[in-house]
């Protein structure tokens, strides 16, 4: 069994850390960037899935606490295409929320329709967008990705 090279205490053969001080051994395997972990221990796949889970916000966090390249695309991502759908739905209610108590039937019937259908597209998005950064992707939504670049610069 070999030794630490820091502290001399034994260490299995395939060990890529000393169990007693922690330092790196040589004989570590390789990681691959695709496996690789953080301090925390998420994958980048579990972290990109993650800053979906509840929309803008957790896209805000991630963007802010993991500063990988494919985290940091879909938390920049999460942050344009869900706060900006946040914002829609702010507006339609307050426009169409506003006719109805001047009386509009009309307005009401076409905003709860343009509403539910923006919950829909959204809902959609959301799915996608999560199973997509699962598998690893780099899924681009058309203009929500475009701002991202133009708001956050590349990643």
């Amino acid at each position: 069994m070999p030794h630490c090279t820091k502290c001399g205490a034994m260490v299995a053969d395939n060990a890529g850390f000393c169990p007693s001080c922690g330092a790196a051994q040589g004989g570590a395997s390789a990681v691959t960037p695709s496996n690789a972990m953080t301090q925390t221990g998420m994958k980048e796949n579990v972290a990109g899935l993650l800053c979906y889970v509840f929309g803008w916000v957790t896209g805000l966090i991630f963007f802010f606490i993991d500063k990988r390249s494919f985290v940091q695309f879909h938390a920049k991502q999460s942050i344009v295409l869900f706060g900006g759908l946040h914002l829609i739905g702010i507006a339609l209610g307050l426009v169409f929320g506003l006719s109805l108590v001047t009386g509009g039937r009309t307005g009401f019937s076409f905003g709860f329709a343009l509403y539910h259908l923006l919950q829909l597209v959204s809902l959609i998005l959301w799915i996608v967008c999560m199973i997509k950064a699962f598998q690893g992707e780099r899924f681009r939504v058309p203009v929500a990705a475009d701002l991202a670049d133009k708001f956050f610069g590349k990643s």
